[in-house]
């Protein structure tokens, strides 16, 4: 009881400042894009071979008691972004490094993707991921070489870019370079979000299986106002229309590729990588995700993300012991 208390007071808190990511849509495509994944005949064509079975999910780390469509992901890659500074952390060293439930917030992520993910889909008689590429500054690269060293063939090292978008198109090389073209889909994500479930992951995957992308979001509760000069507010942005936009981001590979060149080609400005694919007019599914999945961004993020771990009662696990 007193570890709900905490987290209920903690999320009060702090959560409301936590800096948010919106997208506008509208609302006739929200409606059409709300329901989670089916298997039901209207579901569009799915965009590759991927197997999927129907599996309730009833882990105590979701609020969702929906079933959930759980795909193969052996054709499904991570990008995983690790290159960030941190600079609002106000810490000596980017944020992906600082200790979260006694281990670095970017374990987390690690183990999530090369532990916990896999032993849940071979739990389903399913396999995956394919491939997870780490992008990271070099000067941390021969720290965590011990942990690449202990997942051949499932683990490498990319380097950043100048940009979010540089970083994400040096992993994707990477990834198409070792996974080969079995690996039909990248899954991006940030290592700054270190909550992001199962459950999650296995929707986002099963919409980007059927619409070719998908980004995980849940819908705005805070209140928006549009200003130009920071001064005088311009209006009010109906709430109903605005998502805030979280990660994996799911696409298809190829896809992605040619969104790259024609961002390149037209000198495009991209705010993430589903604005890639917003580009090229074609559809992007909106999969409901979780608050809790948020991005830690300020020292009183930490806080809230520990009072969630601790409430989910999960194990920490340092891939480095």
């Amino acid at each position: 009881m007193m570890k709900s208390s905490i987290l209920l007071v903690l999320l009060a808190v702090f959560y409301p400042v936590t800096p948010f990511t919106f997208t506008t849509t509208t609302t006739t495509t929200n409606l059409a894009l709300l329901p989670k994944t089916t298997t039901s005949s209207s579901t569009p064509k799915c965009h590759s071979s991927t197997t999927t079975t129907t599996q309730l999910l009833s882990s105590s780390s979701s609020s969702s008691s929906e079933p959930t469509v759980v795909p193969d992901m052996s054709n499904v890659g991570f990008v995983l972004l690790a290159g960030g500074t941190g600079s609002r952390m106000k810490a000596n060293m980017p944020k992906q490094f600082l200790t979260l439930k006694g281990i670095p917030v970017l374990h987390h992520s690690l183990d999530l993707f090369l532990n916990r993910v896999p032993a849940f889909l071979k739990e389903k008689d399913l396999g995956g991921p394919a491939m997870v590429v780490l992008v990271m500054d070099p000067k941390y690269q021969p720290e965590y070489q011990p942990i690449v060293d202990k997942y051949p063939n499932r683990l490498a090292f990319a380097n950043p870019g100048d940009e979010r978008q540089g970083s994400v198109e040096n992993g994707l090389s990477k990834l198409v370079e070792l996974a080969g073209p079995e690996c039909q889909y990248v899954a991006v994500h940030d290592s700054a979000r270190p909550l992001v479930t199962i459950e999650e992951i296995c929707n986002v995957v099963s919409d980007a299986a059927n619409y070719g992308a998908a980004v995980l979001g849940v819908p705005c509760k805070a209140t928006i106002k549009e200003s130009e000069d920071g001064v005088l507010v311009k209006r009010t942005i109906p709430r109903s229309t605005l998502w805030e936009v979280h990660t994996p981001q799911v696409i298809n590979i190829s896809t992605l590729l040619r969104g790259f060149k024609k961002v390149a080609e037209e000198d495009l400005e991209v705010t993430d990588d589903v604005s890639i694919v917003e580009a090229l007019g074609e559809p992007v599914k909106m999969t409901r995700g979780e608050y809790t999945n948020l991005k830690i961004t300020t020292p009183e993020d930490m806080d809230v993300a520990g009072a969630i771990l601790e409430e989910r009662g999960m194990e920490s696990v340092d891939l480095l012991a």
